[in-house]
């Protein structure tokens, strides 16, 4: 356990991607370049802007091409696109992506039911995807779902976790992310992960995707905090959920997280009042309110 918390921690803004994909209502391409702008704007230093997966499985991804196209990109932010295979990642390349990103299960129950074949499997068929970024220069991001507890089959065994980590490290990720896609984890749960994944792979190259469907995850992010974990994925206004897992509210509001790490003194680079107008940007064009609360509440003194 650190005594001391990190003094810089790195926020992945996942909200374009992930959040957005969620959406039932089609968001057009020009309303998702003015969102990734107003995010590059804000400071961070990695945005997840697209998905290069069938329009048929993820229709609101269509536009990926053209959001890539689109935006104004600044000098210090990787732009990462989701490439489920070589075509996605083809199509990558061509879009200028900073980084592509891969993904696996930690859950056989999950791998079962979403793509239909072992976790060693689905692993296996990125192999072509992790040499192509490796040889054409691109970061690769490797990502692990339902690393803390699945909608099918419940607990997740942590030598799952560490056997995934270790063929995500083996395929030569840059970075692997361990995510609560059910949002059940709590802290010492969290730390256990985290304390297992750091034990196959670098803890500086190691992030936390956490859901809030429990209201758990800013407990989450601290406790990771301690264990000296310094990248984190959030969501702008709470956007996004999975498809795939029922009932999994969003993603923790990027708007919390930094208003929490701005309150420990740890240093982020983001605006913090630059992401709250890129919140109610979003949350006024899909017609409700955001899921943000820290962006709510700055929001409203705003308008006293």
């Amino acid at each position: 356990m650190h005594n001391q918390l990190p003094k810089h921690v790195k926020i992945v803004e996942v909200g374009p991607r992930d959040g957005l994909q969620n959406e039932k209502e089609a968001v057009s391409a020009a309303v998702k370049i003015e969102l990734v702008d107003r995010l590059s704007r804000a400071g961070f230093t990695n945005i997840e802007a697209a998905s290069f997966v069938s329009p048929k499985w993820v229709p609101q991804m269509a536009t990926s091409a053209e959001v890539m196209a689109g935006i104004a990109r600044r000098p210090g932010t990787l732009y990462s696109a989701l490439t489920p295979n070589m075509q996605g990642f083809e199509a990558a390349l061509a879009a200028q992506a900073d980084e592509v990103v891969i993904f696996g299960s930690a859950s056989e129950a999950f791998s079962q039911r979403n793509i239909n074949c072992s976790i060693a499997e689905s692993i296996a068929r990125f192999e072509p995807v992790a040499k192509a970024a490796k040889d054409n220069g691109l970061r690769l991001r490797g990502s692990i779902s339902c690393a803390f507890g699945c909608p099918y089959q419940g607990d997740v065994p942590l030598d799952a976790v560490a056997d995934v980590v270790g063929r995500m490290r083996d395929l030569g990720c840059d970075e692997i992310d361990i995510a609560d896609t059910i949002g059940v984890s709590t802290p010492r749960k969290t730390q256990a992960v985290m304390e297992t994944a750091a034990r196959a792979f670098a803890l500086d190259r190691i992030s936390g995707h956490f859901h809030d469907t429990y209201g758990q995850a800013l407990a989450n992010i601290y406790a990771s905090l301690e264990l000296g974990v310094t990248i984190f994925h959030s969501s702008v206004s709470g956007l996004g959920g999975c498809p795939y897992a029922k009932g999994a509210t969003g993603n923790v509001g990027t708007e919390d997280v930094v208003y929490m790490l701005n309150g420990l003194g740890i240093e982020t680079g983001i605006a913090l009042d630059v992401v709250v107008e890129a919140g109610a940007f979003i949350s006024q064009h899909l017609g409700r309110k955001g899921a943000s609360r820290a962006g709510n509440a700055l929001l409203a003194k705003r308008t006293l």
